[in-house]
């Protein structure tokens, strides 16, 4: 199958508001590509092989994202999406520095975008777990965690970033056996096999890409876990009413919301129905510019409090408990 592939010329300052647009566009995936220096913590952390000696960071960056192309008809129609991307571009051109904001367009086979990961995803440690790529051998040293095996592919979420690893942390810290958790926006489904691999007794995990559903059952046939008592829904639970009776109805001890802050505000108005009193709600993803509009958000449910706040980068976790 082919794919457009757009690449967006901005700056590293800008490569987060844009990928929160992206989303905010309907794009559920995207690529950022720089010269970052890695910090000598991370150095010493056992992902710094994943990257060859990178020039000196003039700032540049770009970030690309993927569209359909009719395998019938050979044929897309981007050019709304283009525009709204412009627009938005320039909009925050008033208050950032967003570089060219150039978009090149080229074409790509699906196989040659999931493949081409293999050359930087490479094993790695967060919390109890040791995760890896399917096409690694796991390393000795590693014996004590457990193991998660996972790939790339089309819907991304392989635990290495920032805002994963927090939620990760976060799981092995409050998930206890037995518990019910709730997957808001499970990508590629890592938080719920955490979950899973923690005994949490019912997992239910959703996400409004399709993608995204097959990719979390085929991670957790993957790594052999039953599915049995563990849910996979395609939905929007923000706007879909029949959704969120569902999960009233069940209650939670633990919900995981992994997704960006504009998508978490909203969330934090109503996630209060689906936990059980004294319960966890753990929200990522979030930019740390946009902490004190999460924290307002989940205050002013009423019933929420915040308990905790955790930070790798530039990213925050909020963890709020159901009064």
């Amino acid at each position: 199958m082919k794919w457009n592939k757009y690449k967006i010329k901005t700056t590293t300052e800008a490569t987060d508001f844009i990928c929160g647009l992206l989303v905010s566009l309907g794009i559920v995936g995207a690529q950022v590509e720089d010269n970052k220096q890695l910090t000598e913590e991370e150095k010493a952390q056992q992902y710094v092989d994943i990257l060859a000696d990178l020039p000196e960071d003039d700032g540049t960056a770009y970030v690309s994202f993927y569209t359909n192309i009719d395998r019938h008809t050979g044929e897309s129609d981007d050019e709304a999406l283009l525009d709204s991307i412009r627009d938005g571009l320039k909009a925050a051109s008033e208050f950032m520095n967003v570089g060219e904001g150039s978009i090149e367009h080229s074409t790509t086979q699906e196989e040659d975008w999931i493949n081409n990961w293999k050359k930087y995803f490479k094993s790695f440690t967060c919390g109890d777990f040791y995760i890896k790529p399917t096409w690694q051998k796991r390393e000795a040293e590693y014996d004590s965690y457990k193991m998660i095996e996972i790939d790339p592919g089309t819907a991304f979420g392989t635990g290495k970033h920032d805002t994963t690893q927090l939620c990760i942390k976060n799981l092995c810290k409050y998930v206890k056996p037995g518990d019910k958790v709730l997957d808001l926006g499970c990508g590629s489904g890592i938080l719920s096999i955490v979950a899973k691999m923690l005994d949490a007794s019912r997992i239910d995990m959703n996400d409004i890409d399709e993608a995204a559903v097959r990719a979390s059952k085929e991670n957790f046939e993957m790594n052999h876990l039953s599915l049995d008592n563990v849910n996979i829904a395609c939905e929007n639970v923000i706007d879909d009413e029949a959704a969120k009776a569902k999960y009233e109805e069940e209650k939670y001890d633990v919900v995981v919301a992994n997704i960006l802050a504009d998508v978490i505000i909203p969330i934090a108005g109503f996630v209060d129905r689906f936990l059980k009193p004294g319960a966890i709600f753990i929200s990522s993803g979030i930019i740390y510019m946009k902490e004190d509009d999460v924290k307002k958000a989940i205050e002013e449910n009423g019933h929420l409090e915040v308990v905790e706040v955790t930070k790798q980068g530039d990213w925050v976790s909020i963890v709020a408990k159901r009064k």
